[in-house]
């Protein structure tokens, strides 16, 4: 078990100099959206939270209140 544990020996400089290029390369390719990418990104997320919203409502109406009517 302990062989699977995080051993900070193995970082050296030449390794985080490869992450920070690798990350900064990534970085680099990426662009800022339009607003209507913006728009519809924050449409399907919220739809998707009142969604997951409504579901947790239905499952605590069926599991907490509806035993109390019967």
């Amino acid at each position: 078990m302990a062989e699977n544990s995080f051993d900070l020996s193995n970082i050296n400089s030449a390794s985080i100099n490869q992450s920070l290029k690798t990350y900064l390369r990534v970085l680099k390719l990426t662009k800022k959206p339009s607003r209507e990418e913006f728009l519809t990104i924050a449409k399907v997320a919220g739809l998707g939270i009142l969604v997951i919203g409504f579901l947790g409502f239905l499952i605590y109406v069926l599991l907490v209140e509806m035993p109390k009517w019967v």
